[in-house]
């Protein structure tokens, strides 16, 4: 352990049964990448896990305003082990783009676990994804941000704007040529200081493109003549995710490059944060598993009123949560990921099949976020009070876990789409063909209470589709509710090629999400349930 945690020097890919479980499910190519994940998850666990723990602890990225000869630089100094750590994982941006899937970019995301770490690998595939798919033209970016070289950013908040894109003020005013020039504060800009080019909403000066009259741009840190092209006025203070260099970026006629068709822009910038809710998902999984893989060392060794933890009944029902919501999460965030790796080929205005994908997105991001939250909460408890010490790595994951709910958009932000989604293009509509007959065809009652809770929880909403005001009122505790019935369908389907275990977890996951009752005490004994991953 190396006075470091519990889960440190552990493989965490071979360690996660739960994850080669839902890849060998969703993921085609899953077994000729064993012998690869296997070598990451070991990184994962190793020399990835010293070193965020190092960089949270005594090495968060410093501004370094000038350089030696008193030039501007606005550049963030890191550790040399987080600039090693960067450099070792840059590559997981590539599979999607050589002929691969997002499932290997998401999985190796998830055994990243780290939220700081996977964000500056996240805003530099966006970009990627963003030159990729509308801006071709910038294709040597696209080389540069892929092998490492330089790393990107989505810049898009603003301080009047948070997650309402519409209410930024950003301005657009067109140059000579291709040339643009922007004027802006981007209040929240996450990669501040390493970013080599960014993408960002700004509204041309002239006319008003498409919804919320905002276009998407390119935007590289220096001039065409090498001056800077952008200041950083300062890193934010954060509470956590310290291993990405956050600040204010400030736009003062900042070249930059229009992305495809102004008048789409609105459109590109909520297919990245598509993507990006993706990886938040898959982020918040791979931080609750971190602080699972620290519980399940802890259980094993601290003894308490004459016993081994694990022995306790309360720990094995603490436990057994635990399995729940990993299982259940991991399930929900690759069945969106799958969706959507069938699917990101559509552009504007898109087909049905990337509508149902953006669907299945908020479901999975809102509620793997708090399974995250509350494992993590969890894990801490299960520590007693050296949870709440920073030299406990449960601690750390909590703090991390946090954030989730809140990046990408809050819950609130992804009730209202989840709601567009099923008023405007009717998404649930192919979200029931698939999983209502899914559940008839398992036999279960607890299969039966999840397709009631979906059909009578959509048709609710469809109701309410005249009323926005009630609509919006139900839409959160409707999504949750979609969620977890989807999780039980999908957990189920996960014990016909997996095992019994899952089956059990299904069970599980709808007596206690769905009835909201109490964990049935028959798991009490099963170690197979909460037990996985602990040492024979």
């Amino acid at each position: 352990m190396d006075h470091i945690s519990y889960a440190y020097g552990q493989n965490h890919f071979t360690a996660d049964g739960d994850l080669q479980a839902v890849l060998r499910r969703y993921w085609d190519d899953y077994g000729a990448k064993q012998s690869e994940l296997t070598d990451f998850g070991a990184l994962a666990g190793g020399e990835l896990y010293e070193s965020v723990y190092h960089v949270d602890h005594d090495a968060r990225p410093v501004l370094v305003t000038h350089d030696l000869d008193g030039n501007r630089v606005d550049r963030a100094r890191l550790s040399p082990s987080h600039r090693r750590a960067l450099a070792l994982t840059a590559h997981i941006n590539r599979p999607p783009y050589e002929g691969g899937s997002w499932h290997h970019h998401f999985a190796l995301g998830y055994l990243i676990g780290d939220p700081g770490l996977y964000c500056v690998l996240t805003i530099t595939g966006q970009t990627v994804y963003a030159i990729h798919k509308y801006a071709p033209e910038f294709s040597d970016w696209k080389e540069r941000l892929l092998d490492g070289s330089a790393y990107g950013a989505t810049w898009m908040t603003e301080s009047q704007g948070g997650s309402d894109l519409g209410a930024n003020q950003a301005v657009a005013r067109q140059g000579d040529g291709e040339k643009w020039h922007l004027t802006a504060d981007k209040y929240f800009a996450s990669g501040a200081g390493l970013t080599d080019v960014a993408i960002t909403t700004a509204r041309p000066e002239v006319g008003r493109p498409g919804p919320k009259g905002l276009a998407l741009y390119l935007l590289p840190r220096l001039r065409e003549n090498g001056e800077l092209n952008f200041h950083i006025r300062r890193l934010k203070d954060k509470s956590a995710t310290r291993s990405v260099p956050s600040g204010e970026a400030e736009l003062a006629d900042s070249e930059a490059y229009l992305i495809g068709r102004a008048e789409e822009g609105i459109y590109y910038t909520l297919e990245n944060l598509t993507v990006s809710r993706l990886a938040n998902s898959v982020g918040a999984m791979g931080v609750a598993k971190k602080a699972h893989l620290e519980v399940l060392g802890r259980v094993q060794r601290r003894q308490s009123f004459g016993k081994l933890l694990m022995e306790h009944p309360l720990i094995r029902r603490d436990l057994t949560d635990m399995a729940v919501r990993m299982a259940g999460g991991l399930s929900l965030s690759f069945h969106a990921i799958d969706a959507f790796d069938h699917a990101w080929s559509s552009r504007p205005p898109y087909n049905s099949a990337y509508h149902y994908a953006r669907f299945l997105t908020h479901v999975a991001k809102t509620r793997t976020a708090n399974h995250a939250a509350d494992l993590t909460a969890m894990a801490m408890e299960l520590f007693g009070g050296l949870g709440f010490l920073e030299e406990y790595a449960v601690a750390r994951w909590h703090r991390e876990a946090l954030i989730t709910p809140i990046w990408e958009g809050p819950s609130n932000i992804q009730s209202l789409d989840f709601l567009e989604t099923i008023v405007k293009q009717k998404s649930h509509e192919p979200f029931l063909a698939e999983f209502v007959p899914m559940l008839e065809g398992f036999g279960t009652s607890e299969a039966r209470l999840a397709r009631d809770r979906i059909e009578s929880t959509l048709a609710h909403l469809a109701e309410l589709a005249s009323e926005p005001a009630r609509a919006q009122w139900h839409a959160k505790h409707a999504l949750t509710t979609v969620a977890d019935a989807t999780q039980v369908a999908l957990l189920y389907r996960l014990a016909e090629t997996e095992g019994e275990r899952y089956a059990k977890l299904a069970n599980l996951y709808a007596h206690h999400f769905l009835l909201g009752e109490e964990y049935p005490d028959w798991a009490l004994t099963d170690k197979a349930v909460w037990g996985a991953g602990l040492a024979e």
